[in-house]
């Protein structure tokens, strides 16, 4: 229901009011399974993405939006659930399993699902080391991966503010990767980390942003 009300009413609103430019979408497959796979600069890079892909985008999303006490916390589980996001406790790796077997069900039905390969949003601009769940959901899926540049989205709401602001946003879908080459070599740490790396070398061409071979710390990225 939420979904709907977004994708009828708020995403169209929303386009109105941003008007973000969009390039590549016809990169993105209409139907069939497809991780999308973006630079992270704000917390509204998962409204972003949905806004201007025509088809349903699930999310890994942090445990803590799901765990909330109160009415607060019970409004958030709400609206992520509703959005088809999946929670994802950083830093603990049964949980972190356990949300990419998730994310691979929605995969394995043919469904659209997008996920950081930083991890967590980039607090300096810059775009950071990526971390190998991306390439393990693809090698496992089989799914193309489609490279994401977003523009603008940290002047739009920066990491200290709590509503958005009217700023010009750019979002760039790159040609989709397939990654077959490694059918079955989803438990090689080099592997998976050449596969993530070329993810993230796409969405540095799309962005435009200085690199740092480093992680982002999630500890104080929210």
């Amino acid at each position: 229901m939420l979904y709907t009300v977004m994708k009828r009413v708020v995403a169209p609103t929303a386009r109105l009011v941003y008007r973000p430019t969009v390039e590549g979408l016809e990169n993105v497959p209409a139907d069939g399974p497809v991780i999308l796979a973006p630079n992270h600069l704000s917390f509204i890079d998962s409204i972003v993405i949905p806004m201007v892909v025509p088809r349903r985008v699930s999310f890994l999303a942090k445990a803590e939006y799901f765990e909330g006490k109160g009415v607060k916390g019970a409004l958030s589980r709400y609206f992520f659930g509703s959005l088809g996001h999946v929670p994802v406790r950083r830093g603990l790796g049964r949980a972190a399993r356990a949300s990419l077997d998730t994310a691979k069900d929605i995969l394995d039905g043919g469904g659209a699902f997008a996920i950081y390969p930083e991890g967590t949003r980039s607090l300096d601009g810059r775009l950071h080391r990526g971390r190998t769940g991306v390439a393990r959901m693809a090698l496992e899926s089989g799914a193309p991966v489609v490279p994401v540049g977003l523009i603008g989205t940290d002047e739009v709401q920066p990491v200290d503010r709590k509503l958005p602001r009217v700023r010009p946003i750019t979002v760039r879908f790159g040609e989709p990767l397939r990654f077959d080459r490694y059918a079955g070599m989803h438990e090689s740490l080099p592997v998976l980390r050449s596969v993530t790396d070329e993810i993230v070398y796409r969405i540095l061409e799309l962005t435009g942003q200085e690199y740092v071979d480093s992680y982002q710390n999630s500890a104080t990225a929210a």
